[in-house]
């Protein structure tokens, strides 16, 4: 068996050491279901993207899980509009809260989903916008509706975990954190 210690930065300090057995760790066995399902209880992603030069650039944003796609309002002049409409490759990070209450008096890192897909700009307007826009309902306030447009985002190839479904002390350990699951079809 193998003993193990880790930091606590909530305490400035060590944190009880992790006793597990000695041999390969493994991933949590994660499901895309699961993920989906992790996906759709979050709001907040960072959204990864190229400008036309090639520069990177990242924003925050809220999002709703529609079917198998995310979607995001944005203003139909915003940079994220533009950049996404000429380009269509994302990277995306949904940032999933853990801890519970505890997380409102400690430090407690969320788990992470990442992934990469294709994403589509819906002119402010359009039908396919206005669908969209529904699905988001209450996060979206009624005033901004009919002037947003939508970024519809699909993912693909796999996502990409951390901390999920696992507990906080496994997250003391990489290699036990994280995990890749196949994006369902």
């Amino acid at each position: 068996m193998v003993t193990r210690a880790g930091f606590d930065p909530a305490r400035n300090g060590p944190v009880r050491p992790i006793h597990e057995e000695s041999g390969p760790r493994r991933a949590p066995q994660l499901t895309g279901e699961q993920v989906w399902r992790a996906a759709a209880r979050a709001s907040f992603a960072v959204l990864g993207y190229a400008t036309p030069e090639g520069e990177l650039r990242s924003s925050g944003v809220v999002y709703k899980v529609a079917g198998r796609r995310l979607v995001v309002a944005v203003a139909p002049d915003s940079w994220k509009a533009k950049h996404i409409a000429a380009n269509g490759r994302v990277a995306v990070t949904v940032l999933v809260r853990r801890g519970g209450i505890l997380s409102l008096v400690a430090p407690i890192p969320p788990a992470t989903i990442s992934f990469h897909g294709t994403a589509t700009v819906h002119p402010a307007g359009s039908q396919q916008a206005r669908s969209v826009l529904e699905a988001l309902g209450s996060l979206i306030p009624a005033r901004r509706r009919a002037s947003a447009a939508v970024i519809e985002i699909c993912p693909e190839g796999a996502f990409v975990t951390y901390g999920l479904h696992v507990s906080l002390r496994k997250m003391l350990d990489p290699a036990a954190a994280r995990a890749r699951v196949p994006v369902p079809e």
